[in-house]
This record gives C-alpha cells, sequence and structure tokens, in this order.
C-alpha cells in the first residue's frame, strides 16, 4: 500500500468498511456495525499554528479541559480517509473512474456543432444504445431521451447484460416494444458516459476540457442526437420519448424538428425550467463548487470533489421523493436509539441520504453536473425566448462565416455580484403574474401565457401523451398541466394528459423509473 502523509492506516481501514457496507444493499442495517468500526480515533497530519506549536495540542489542551467530552465524527473521518485512498490511487492510476456503464455504440460527428450560446465543439462524439431492429422504411425509430446523469445504457443488452435504468419498460411485449419498434437511447452531450463532455480532450490542444467546455442548452442536446439519427438514417422519428429532463428534450426535440417526429411523450417534465428547480439544482453547484478539491474544474489530474458531489446528490435525492413516502419507510427512526444523538447521519433518513450520496460521489464527472443543470435551468420554450436565441445563433453564424474560430466574442464572464442584496419589492411583486399565471389579460386565471402558447405552436399537430405525479416537489403536476394547457391553447387537439394521485403514487419525481403499471401502461397504450 502506499504511504500517505498525515493519515493513519486505521483511517483507511474504515473508509474501506464504509465502502464495503455502501455497496451492501442492506447497508441501512450495517450503520452499527460502521458506527464501530468508524469510533476508532482517526490521527490527522498534525499542523503547527505560527508560533510553532501544535495545533493538536491546543485542541486536545481543549477537550481535556471541558466538562463534557468532545463528540466524534466519524462521517468526516470517512470524507478524510477517502480523499487519503483516492490520493494514494492517483500515484498509482490516476483517481478518475471511467463513467462508463460498459459496452456502448459511439457515433463520431466530424462537423462542428454551434451551440447555442456561442461555444463550438468543433466534433463530438454521442454514445448511444439501440433495442430491436429498424424497419426497411426506418419509420419504427423511437428516441428516449435521459434525465440528468443516466447513461445510454437503458436496458441490457448482449454485450452489456447490466440491468439499465428503464431495464423493465424496454422489450417484447413492454412499454417500449421491441418487437414493434426500434429504440435509440444516448448519452447526452456534456454528460460523462461515452458522449463528449468536460471530461472530454478538447481535438485543439490535447488537454481535458474541464470549465472551458462551453455553456450548454438542452436544445444543443437535441441538436446533437439528430446529427446521430443523420448518421444512422433516420429521417423521421415514429415517437420521442422522455422523463425529467428527458421530457424537456422531448417536447425540444418536437418544437427544433417538427416534420421529423411523430408522437412526443413528456413524463414529469416542464415547457420551461421554473423558480424552485433552479434554486435546488443551485444549491448542488455552489456546495460542489465550494468543495476546494473542484479546482475550478480542473481536478482531473488530482483528487475529484468526492465530498461536494456527495452533498450535491443528497440535496437532489430529497427532490426526487416525497415526504409521505418518507414517513412510511423511516418515520422518525434513529439508526440505533440505545447511542446517544449525533451530529453525523443518526436518524434513519439522514443514514439512508448518506448513503445516496456516497453511492454517487465517484459515478458520475462533478463538471457534468454543473454543465447539465445549469442546461435545465436555461430551458424555456417560450417564443421570446426562441426568438433571442435564434438572433445570437444567426450572429454566431455569420460570425462563423467570415473564418472566427471563436464565435462567442464575450468569452470573459462579465457577471459581478449585485452591490446590493437583494430586496423584497412587495409592490411590484404584488402586480406581477405567477410564471403559472397568463400574461395576456385573458380573463381566466388558469390560461397559460401566450409567449408560452407562441412557442409551441409548432407542436398543435402532434399527438402528445404529457404525465405528471401529484407527489413530485421538483417537478410539481401543475407544470404537467401547463404543458398540456399550453398545447391545447395552440390549437392541439390530439394531447393527452395523465396525472396521478398521492393515492396511486408516493414515489415522488422518481415514478417514471418505478411505476411500470401506470407509467408504462399509458405509455404502452399512447405509442400503440
Amino acid at each position: 500500500m502506499a504511504t500517505i502523509p498525515g493519515t493513519t492506516r486505521t483511517a483507511l481501514q474504515s473508509f474501506q468498511a464504509l465502502r464495503r457496507l455502501h455497496n451492501n444493499p442492506g447497508a441501512h442495517t450495517g450503520r452499527n456495525q460502521l458506527a464501530v468500526l468508524l469510533s476508532r480515533p482517526y490521527t490527522p497530519a498534525r499542523r503547527f499554528l505560527h508560533n510553532g506549536r501544535p495545533q493538536n495540542a491546543q485542541s486536545e489542551a481543549a477537550k481535556n479541559n471541558s466538562s463534557n467530552p468532545a463528540l466524534s465524527f466519524p462521517c468526516l473521518d470517512a470524507q478524510d480517509a477517502k480523499s487519503a485512498l483516492l490520493s494514494a490511487r492517483s500515484l498509482e492510476s490516476g483517481p478518475e473512474p471511467s463513467y462508463t456503464t460498459g459496452h456502448h455504440e459511439q457515433y463520431r460527428c466530424k462537423e462542428p456543432l454551434l451551440l447555442d450560446w456561442g461555444g463550438v465543439l468543433p466534433e463530438f462524439d454521442i454514445a448511444y444504445e439501440s433495442w430491436g431492429q429498424l424497419n426497411p422504411e426506418k419509420s419504427n425509430a423511437i428516441l428516449l431521451h435521459t434525465g440528468l446523469s443516466a447513461s445510454s445504457h437503458a436496458h441490457s443488452t448482449d454485450a452489456n447484460p447490466k440491468p439499465g435504468w428503464w431495464e423493465k419498460f424496454i422489450g417484447p411485449g413492454k412499454p417500449l416494444d421491441t418487437d414493434k419498434y426500434f429504440i435509440i437511447c444516448t448519452n447526452v452531450i456534456g454528460g460523462c458516459y461515452g458522449s463528449t463532455g468536460p471530461s472530454s480532450v478538447d481535438p485543439s490542444d490535447g488537454k481535458r476540457y474541464a470549465t472551458r467546455f462551453p455553456i450548454l442548452t438542452i436544445e444543443d442536446m437535441v441538436r446533437a442526437q439528430f446529427r446521430l439519427l443523420d448518421g444512422l438514417g433516420v429521417h423521421k422519428l415514429y415517437a420521442s420519448v422522455g422523463s425529467s429532463m428527458g421530457g424537456m428534450q422531448s417536447l425540444a426535440a418536437g418544437v427544433l424538428f417538427p416534420e421529423r417526429i411523430g408522437k412526443i411523450v413528456s413524463i414529469s417534465g416542464c415547457a420551461r425550467s421554473h423558480p424552485y428547480s433552479i434554486a435546488m439544482r443551485h444549491t448542488q453547484r455552489q456546495v460542489l463548487m465550494m468543495d476546494p478539491k473542484w479546482a475550478r474544474g480542473f481536478y482531473y489530474d488530482s483528487i475529484p470533489p468526492h465530498s461536494g458531489m456527495k452533498l450535491a446528490r443528497e440535496i437532489a435525492t430529497v427532490t426526487y421523493r416525497s415526504g409521505p413516502e418518507w414517513e412510511m419507510r423511516f418515520g422518525r427512526k434513529r439508526a440505533d436509539p440505545s447511542k446517544q444523538p449525533a451530529l453525523c447521519p443518526d436518524f434513519l433518513i439522514e443514514t439512508y441520504l448518506d448513503h445516496a450520496g456516497e453511492k454517487f460521489c465517484l459515478e458520475y464527472d462533478p463538471n457534468s453536473l454543473l454543465y447539465v443543470s445549469k442546461a435545465m435551468d436555461l430551458f424555456d420554450l417560450g417564443h421570446a425566448h426562441q426568438t433571442d436565441t435564434k438572433k445570437r445563433r444567426a450572429d454566431y453564424e455569420a460570425n462563423l462565416a467570415l473564418g472566427n474560430d471563436t464565435v462567442n466574442t464575450d468569452v470573459t464572464c462579465s457577471l459581478t455580484l449585485p452591490e446590493k442584496p437583494y430586496e423584497e419589492q412587495p409592490s411590484v411583486t404584488a402586480s406581477t403574474p405567477a410564471m403559472d399565471q397568463s400574461l395576456s389579460g385573458a380573463s381566466s386565471p388558469d390560461a397559460p401565457p401566450q409567449d408560452l402558447v407562441a412557442g409551441m405552436t409548432g407542436l398543435k399537430n402532434h399527438p402528445v401523451l404529457v404525465m405528471g405525479v401529484a407527489s413530485d416537489i421538483l417537478f410539481p403536476a401543475w407544470q404537467q398541466r401547463e404543458i398540456a394547457q399550453t398545447l391545447r391553447a395552440a390549437g392541439n387537439e390530439k394531447v393527452q394528459h395523465i396525472e396521478l394521485g398521492e393515492d396511486v403514487s408516493m414515489f415522488g419525481h422518481d415514478t417514471f423509473l418505478l411505476d411500470l403499471k401506470n407509467i408504462g401502461g399509458a405509455v404502452e397504450k399512447f405509442l400503440s
């Protein structure tokens, strides 16, 4: 084992025990064992103050003079031990995982891809997998869009038998019936499961993009997907299907390429991102970027910001499920009621979140989380937003035509924090319509915004299935109702809207991953 300064063998053994327990499906019940293993003292490197006295000596003196013993923090010891283990690993093979889920197909596009905010990918890769057979007319293809952190591995294959993230929904006789349809699923650009993203190598200099990667939009992801379809000779999709961020992509595909899509399915998505979901993704990005190991995104030759990623995933997990479900699963139970309460994970719900964050923190590239989640925040199918984007793209294309390699001339971010903190302005906010109200002065308060109606008019002739879940707090059910109402206001008479009440599902946003009967059944019926 490599020698790791400032770290005891006990700490490494504690981390290895932690990793074994987290990889164990019964990890919740193993917390008592974990508490014992990590209760052993962890001795970090001795740090000296400016006067030469060991800082640990001062701390020890304070502990000994206190009227109460100091608390132990096994959760922090485990993070330190993980950093130490990753440091040792970097001496051997580098700390970065492969970020793949096994075998997938690779499509390389040699043509430049102009992005909505002025960046350019000179060339790019799209990782994809497929199931079923493309018919001679090439008319039975379904493009399946993923959520934020999913790979192209939606279902097992002969080359990769690992179960996919929508395993039960794809196959012969399943909602996405491989006896009828040719299913294609991609890892989005910006991701880290084989498609070009921040961890990829920039062909211009042979170094990883890191945070030199350009800002992305959902529409950029869709344009890249359609380059793949061009390469496969698929000129029109039978359907575009997606959930969560995939539901956003599915609608965007219809708006961008209305003539190339038949049916559209959007599950637990939205037509534009709203403040609550933006706020939640903001907090995830902030805790990740505040991890010193993030290093402004240039961490690929060092220790990845695993602590920030862990916390970001814990915040995300809070939004993926629902309070009623957790009440039933965990209640107010503590992992070990016989022990003193701790500031580290103590309640069962805390250990659940801790496990979710620990399991994920080295499975996904932190920079991809930043870029892809920001693309979700920028999503808006309103007419004004589309008009501004088209104008901006036209300016960039004109720049390209003049031979400029960098079409985004504003390469330096000029954003500064406001001089004064935000202050509530009751007189303004009281007269400003909420985002889910009409801006047209229509008599009905439930009428969709006219800007959004104008932006989605291109979908008025498409059969569209919109599904939502009442227990979803990340993409609340009113956002799916907004999609359906907007499409109907745009003249679409082929909209089906289904909302699952809490009596049907308490799984919150994750319902689309779990409910084969209600989600899968509705999709199967709509596609047939």
